[in-house]
């Protein structure tokens, strides 16, 4: 792969489709397209020709001149809208990829190249690549805050303050043999306090983040014969369960997306937790658990007229602590249910539409705006609990400048690590994979 070549891809959705976007980006993309269309079109206007590669007329569309610097990836760019069909599209890139200098994109290729020319960093990059995964309206948001800088701006804003900290500092270090170079401010102290505060309360708010974006997990848990694969199938409107009378049918793990109020709510059904001596039952019983353990929330289920059991699991003593555990009373038309938060029925609907409010609001996402949360990636959070700490670290080191120093710079290193001005190679190659061709 080299950095001067003109890549080539499909960037619309698959075919056939009513009209497909072919994208080029590099060198040759402006000698191509006037060898195509005879001349130039105006830059950023699109403009109706006959597409006509090697003197044959391929297909009639619209096309795009975007000279670079002022372009997606920073190079010279041109797009064909040509009709969206496998036979058109699979002859231009053909066509076209046959070139001199030209070759088929590698996934994420022309995002790749919009970070290294400059044109986004990778949280904007990452941005970019949750807006094009999201499905949701909450995930939407967040996306877009992302890729338009929010939490770009955030970080380039303690950068700022960073190096103005540094330089106090490192200025001491390097002319403390000359008078006009005094000891540290009395407020240093506390402006690298206020500024540790700052990094930790927007890491605070990482949790909501992730929630936001990679969805809102509910294990539907208990005893066999609870109702959990019925309501499963009840609050997702669909068949995605099997339901059954024999007890221990569910085996895996089926996990099931709801879209509430754009909230992205992840039900997970697991197999009823009890004591068995059949082994592929024992290994979902475990499974069970382990999903109990990672839940956002977690909704034990129990059937009406049934007193818990001495020997039926505490919903408490199944999780970590950090779930909250909902009760759930079902098949509440066949009688009462003891103990329960709240009880349902799948068969006459009652209470359905109760717990998909519940399940929203224990989600958080009513009272938080998605475009205002910055933090939603591993990546973030290690990068700004690593400045964190760092920043902890200098009020023990105020009486050594050196030490004092070497914190503020792990601090820089680790925001610079999070805008992509210092990662790996390999960390970009890993994430950029992630992309689609045609991005």
């Amino acid at each position: 792969m080299r950095d001067d070549d003109t890549i080539v891809a499909l960037s619309s959705g698959a075919v056939p489709s009513g009209v497909a976007v072919i994208r080029l980006s590099g060198p040759q993309a402006g000698p191509v397209l006037s060898e195509m269309l005879g001349a130039l079109p105006a830059p950023r206007q699109l403009k109706l020709a006959d597409i006509r590669i090697a003197g044959e007329t391929l297909d009639r569309g619209l096309v795009a001149w975007m000279p670079g610097p002022q372009s997606f990836t920073g190079e010279d760019c041109a797009e064909l809208q040509v009709h969206g069909s496998p036979a058109v599209v699979r002859v231009l890139l053909r066509k076209l990829s046959s070139q001199p200098g030209i070759r088929l994109a590698e996934a994420g290729e022309f995002t790749r190249r919009a970070f290294e020319n400059g044109k986004l960093d990778l949280v904007e990059a990452q941005g970019l690549g949750d807006l094009i995964e999201a499905e949701t309206e909450n995930q939407r948001a967040l996306a877009y805050a992302r890729m338009e800088g929010g939490l770009t701006r955030q970080v380039e804003g303690w950068r700022e303050q960073l190096l103005d900290l540094r330089a106090e500092i490192e200025a001491q270090i390097d002319f403390s043999d000359e008078g006009d170079v005094g000891a540290l401010p009395a407020g240093f102290g506390a402006e690298v306090a206020a500024l540790r505060d700052a990094v930790a309360a927007v890491l605070a708010t990482r949790g909501q983040g992730r929630i936001l974006r990679s969805g809102f997990r509910v294990v539907l848990a208990g005893p066999p014969n609870a109702g959990k694969s019925s309501l499963l199938n009840a609050l997702s409107r669909s068949d995605a369960a099997i339901v059954s009378d024999e007890p221990g049918t569910t085996r895996d793990l089926k996990e099931v997306p709801l879209d509430i109020r754009g909230q992205l709510v992840i039900l997970v059904d697991s197999a009823g937790i009890r004591d068995t001596t059949s082994k592929a039952e024992a290994i979902g019983v475990e499974r069970a658990r382990q999903a109990i353990l990672s839940a956002d929330q977690v909704l034990w289920l129990r059937a009406p007229d049934v007193e818990p059991a001495g020997d039926e699991p505490d919903p408490g003593a199944e999780t970590d602590r950090r779930a909250p555990v909902i009760v759930v009373g079902t098949k509440s038309d066949l009688g009462a249910v003891t103990g329960a938060d709240l009880t349902v029925s799948v068969s006459t609907g009652a209470g359905i539409d109760a717990l998909l409010d519940q399940l929203y609001e224990a989600s958080g996402a009513g009272s938080v705006q998605a475009s205002e949360l910055l933090v939603s990636h591993e990546r973030d959070r290690e990068a700004l609990e690593a400045a964190a700490i760092s920043l902890h670290q200098v009020a023990d080191h105020l009486e050594s400048s050196e030490l004092a120093a070497e914190d503020l710079r792990q601090a820089s290193f680790a925001l610079e690590r999070l805008l992509g001005r210092m990662d790996a190679e390999s960390v970009l190659d890993r994430l950029f994979s992630a992309f689609c061709i045609g991005k």
